[in-house]
C-alpha cells in the first residue's frame, strides 16, 4: 500500500537572513535563491534543490543525508562538518574542495559520493575535479574491498558471512590491486609504462639465463633490447616458440588497449 512521502514543494523562494537549528528535511526546492547566508546544523535530510541558486553560502555542520542537487549552482560555498551521506549531485557546479573534507566517514559511502561528485563533475567538463573524484573514490575503494574480506567490523561481516563470502571479497580485493598495479585502474599512464618495462625485464633476463652468459653485463643490454623488439612485433627470432611469440601478442594487444583506453579517458574529460 503507498501512502503519501509528505514532502514539502517550495518554489520560488529566498533565504533573506541566516538559519541556525531548522530543520527542511524532505523538501523540494525549486529555484530557491540564498547569496552569502550562513546555515548553521540546519536539517536538510532527504531533501532535493532542483534549479537553485545558493552563492557564497556558509554551511556550518549541516545534514544533508539522502539529499539530491539537480541543476543547483553553488558558487563560493563553503561547508564545514556536514554529513552527505547517500547524497547524488547532477549537474550541479560546487568546489571540488567538498571532498577534502566533507567526504562520509565510511568507505563504502565515501565511495559512492566521490563517484556521483565525478560524474557531475565530468557533466560540467571539470577535468580536474574529475581525476580529484576518482583519486578519492579509487582510495575509498581499495579501503572498502580490503575491509571486506579482513576487517571484523559487523558491517562488513553482516554483508559478507562465511569463508566463502571472503574469499570472493578477498579474490574481488586481489583483481583490483592487480589492476591498479598495471595501469591504476585506468586512471595512471605511468604505471602501464612501469609495467611494460617490467615485462622487457624479466624478458631480457628470461632470455640471458636461457641462451646467454649471466655473467657479462652486455648480454643484458643486447636482450633486454632484443625484448623490446619482440614485444612490440618487429622481430620475431626463429628460435623462440610459436606457443611463447603468441602469449608476447596477447600481452601486446591487451596493453595497446588499456593505453587507448586511458587516452580516450583523458581525451574524453576534456
Amino acid at each position: 500500500m503507498l501512502v503519501s512521502s509528505r514532502k514539502t514543494v517550495v518554489t520560488d523562494q529566498k533565504f533573506d537572513s541566516d538559519e541556525s537549528n531548522s530543520r527542511f528535511s524532505n523538501h523540494v526546492f525549486v529555484r530557491l535563491v540564498a547569496m552569502g547566508r550562513t546555515f548553521k546544523k540546519v536539517d536538510f535530510k532527504y531533501t532535493v534543490f532542483d534549479a537553485c541558486y545558493l552563492r557564497n553560502c556558509r554551511f556550518d555542520s549541516c545534514d544533508f543525508t539522502g539529499c539530491r542537487f539537480v541543476s543547483t549552482q553553488l558558487p563560493g560555498a563553503k561547508f564545514s562538518g556536514c554529513k552527505f551521506d547517500y547524497a547524488t549531485f547532477e549537474k550541479t557546479l560546487i568546489d571540488a574542495r567538498v571532498l577534502d573534507t566533507e567526504c562520509p566517514g565510511h568507505e563504502n559511502l565515501k565511495m559512492r559520493f566521490a563517484r556521483s561528485l565525478r560524474t557531475n563533475f565530468q557533466q560540467l567538463g571539470d577535468a580536474g575535479a574529475v581525476n580529484k573524484a576518482m583519486r578519492v573514490e579509487l582510495t575509498a575503494t581499495e579501503i572498502h574491498l580490503k575491509k571486506a574480506w579482513q576487517s571484523n567490523e559487523s558491517y562488513y561481516r553482516s554483508h559478507h558471512p562465511g569463508a566463502l563470502s571472503r574469499t570472493l571479497a578477498f579474490l574481488q580485493w586481489l583483481k583490483f590491486k592487480a589492476l591498479d598495479f598495471i595501469w591504476g585502474n585506468g586512471e595512471n599512464l605511468f604505471r602501464l609504462v612501469r609495467f611494460v618495462l617490467i615485462l622487457l625485464l624479466l624478458m631480457a633476463f628470461g632470455d640471458v639465463a636461457v641462451d646467454g652468459d649471466p655473467s657479462r653485463v652486455q648480454n643484458y643490454v643486447a636482450s633486454f633490447i632484443r625484448s623490446f623488439e619482440i614485444f612490440f612485433g618487429t622481430l620475431m627470432p626463429d628460435d623462440y616458440g610459436k606457443s611463447y611469440l603468441a602469449l608476447i601478442t596477447c600481452v601486446r594487444l591487451v596493453i595497446v588497449g588499456f593505453f587507448l583506453a586511458i587516452i580516450i579517458k583523458k581525451l574524453g574529460r576534456r
